[in-house]
């Protein structure tokens, strides 16, 4: 019995192998390239019928996309946030130190003097820790204060360096 049932689950399979649907081929309308599709003939009719009941008109007049027209001003400073929120702008290079004890005494000692400005520590180039201050969006922007940090630490310099945008001035 079970024997005659695994006959009979094998001779079904092939069976329904063999069963498949006309092979149609048809044009696409937009390019012209051969799409194939495989289908039922009935369906392929009833989709032809469809098709055939839409009004084409081909003396319609084409639509063409409505032009955007982009300023050729540069965008502001809102207008960049809105894009990106981290940027590339400037930060004032305080000074680089050997070690992280002496970072974080200066940037204490750096926020004590200038408590305007945001200060932190960049250990990207271990062991050298750099101590930078300010979000900027230009080297412009950021002269004003780098006047009055070189008063302190004349070693001073304004860098590139990625900033949020809500920071930077």
């Amino acid at each position: 019995m079970n024997n005659l049932l695994r006959l009979l689950i094998v001779s079904s399979l092939f069976f329904f192998y063999k069963i498949d649907a006309q092979y149609v081929v048809k044009k696409d309308t937009l390019s012209g390239t051969e799409l194939s599709i495989s289908m039922d003939d009935r369906i392929n009719s009833a989709l032809e019928k469809i098709e055939g009941n839409c009004n084409r008109i081909s003396d319609a007049p084409v639509k063409t996309p409505q032009k955007i027209l982009v300023p050729t001003r540069e965008l502001t400073n809102a207008e960049v946030c809105r894009k990106n929120p981290k940027i590339m702008g400037f930060k004032i290079q305080v000074i680089t130190v050997k070690s992280n004890e002496e970072a974080r005494k200066i940037a204490t000692e750096f926020r004590n003097n200038f408590r305007s400005l945001k200060v932190e520590t960049d250990a990207s180039l271990r062991p050298n820790y750099k101590i930078l201050a300010g979000s900027y969006f230009s080297k412009q922007s950021a002269g004003d204060d780098l006047r009055n940090v070189k008063r302190i630490y004349p070693s001073a310099t304004v860098i590139p360096y990625a900033v949020f945008c809500v920071e930077a001035k």
